[in-house]
């Protein structure tokens, strides 16, 4: 599960990743336990807390061989990591309008723990060429619209038949 910031990639996971009965594994949820142990003082460690989210996520996604992965995924660094995960890729892309993001992103600032430091993030930071497009590393990838409701029970099917086709 891939998308910018705001782009209701979390909202979706949570619904895809049962529809397919496979575990979900969020980088948000990995990131919320390591601020709780850890704290996150500033960006820089909230930034760092974030890469070792990413790290994590990998590694239990590997170990279990199947699963959603949701995070922001930076295209260009991501793909080796993404390849380097057991069984066939598809990517499903969050895709809606920057005013939509940007406006999902500001109200959720509000209710986020203070750890993530969504108040201080530049918008160069968030909304680029990296997380704006899929990051398509050679994998099949479903771009759905997200602004408004998404039939997740055809979505499912989609991921399932290009799974399939991808599959090794």
């Amino acid at each position: 599960m891939s998308g910018p910031p705001g782009s209701g990639k979390s909202t979706l996971a949570e619904e895809l990743a049962p529809a397919l009965g496979l575990p979900l594994f969020a980088k948000d949820t990995i990131k919320h336990a390591l601020m709780e142990v850890l704290g996150a003082p500033d960006v820089a460690a909230s930034r760092r807390l974030g890469t070792a989210s990413v790290a994590t996520l990998l590694a239990v996604a590997a170990a279990n061989g199947r699963g959603v992965l949701e995070s922001v995924w930076h295209r260009s660094y991501a793909i080796p990591d993404l390849r380097a995960l057991p069984g066939p890729i598809v990517e499903v892309f969050c895709s809606c309008d920057r005013d939509v993001v940007e406006s999902r992103y500001r109200a959720r600032a509000t209710i986020r723990a203070a750890g993530h430091f969504d108040g201080q993030r530049r918008a160069e930071e968030l909304w680029n060429d990296e997380v704006a497009v899929p990051v398509a590393g050679g994998w099949p990838v479903i771009e759905v619209d997200t602004e408004g409701p998404v039939d997740v029970p055809d979505l499912a099917q989609r991921v399932r038949a290009a799974a399939l086709r991808h599959g090794t």
